[in-house]
């Protein structure tokens, strides 16, 4: 069921809203940047998201095909939300942390299926052989 949610850095400093539906998944990836920063996100059309602070209060790092921004707070550093254009997943998408939604449910987290991706291979439609550590 889509729901709006409100999420933010550590800080507050990055707020926003997001229109979500949990119940139709979310993603692990085993790729460099996702495993070190323990990724758990579900994207959404750019439309879908809300930011309500100002984008000054981030900074953007941006690795390899430079498609997406991998966004972080300034003063915390905590990664809230990112977003890209990658044709192969549908063009524009904002790939929120849902581990940064203020007001989910636990049982709504517990809920949501997890689909996991083999990043690290660039082998992106298949999933890794061991996913236990992500």
């Amino acid at each position: 069921m889509l729901k709006t949610y409100t999420g933010s850095c550590h800080c507050k400093a990055v707020r926003f809203e997001v229109d979500l539906d949990l119940a139709a998944g979310t993603g692990r990836c085993n790729c460099s940047i996702c495993f070190k920063t323990r990724n758990w996100s579900a994207s959404v059309k750019p439309e879908a998201f809300r930011l309500l602070s100002s984008e000054d209060a981030q900074s953007d790092y941006q690795f390899g095909s430079n498609s997406v921004h991998n966004l972080f707070c300034k003063t915390c550093g905590v990664r809230s939300y990112g977003h890209g254009y990658i044709e192969e997943v549908g063009g524009a998408f904002v790939s929120v942390k849902v581990n940064c939604l203020d007001d989910v449910p636990a049982e709504e987290l517990v809920a949501a299926p997890i689909q996991y991706f083999d990043g690290l291979h660039n082998n992106w439609w298949n999933k890794p052989d061991e996913t236990r550590h992500l």
